[in-house]
């Protein structure tokens, strides 16, 4: 076999060593146009698309009021309006988890 059929061979192993990788990135970027598809109709600000962006992509750890100011540099009470209203607009929920602070998370219906 020429060095061209070892080439071949080395893109074949890439392929496969990489095919769990590109089919999971795959499913993220289906899982984001299913979820942008299905909330067209709703009027988000740069700040929501941004951190709805994040949990989409598998934001590590949990979401709350505190982590959503120093993601976005604004106010707490900015990062407040902006999770009631994603709240009212059924993109995020509380999560069941008590504790110190309240955190959130998508709604699981898209």
């Amino acid at each position: 076999m020429g060095s061209r059929g070892f080439f071949l061979l080395d893109l074949v192993a890439i392929a496969m060593l990489f095919s769990p990788i590109l089919r999971k990135n795959a499913e993220n970027v289906v899982r984001k146009a299913q979820f942008w598809d299905k909330h067209r109709t709703i009027a988000f600000n740069t700040r929501q698309r941004k951190v709805l962006n994040m949990l989409l992509d598998g934001f590590k750890g949990k979401l709350n009021s505190s982590k959503w100011y120093k993601i976005n540099h604004c106010s707490q009470d900015t990062a407040n309006r902006a999770i009631k209203d994603l709240m009212a607009k059924g993109v995020l929920r509380q999560t069941d988890e008590g504790g110190r602070s309240t955190n959130y998370e998508l709604c699981s219906t898209f």
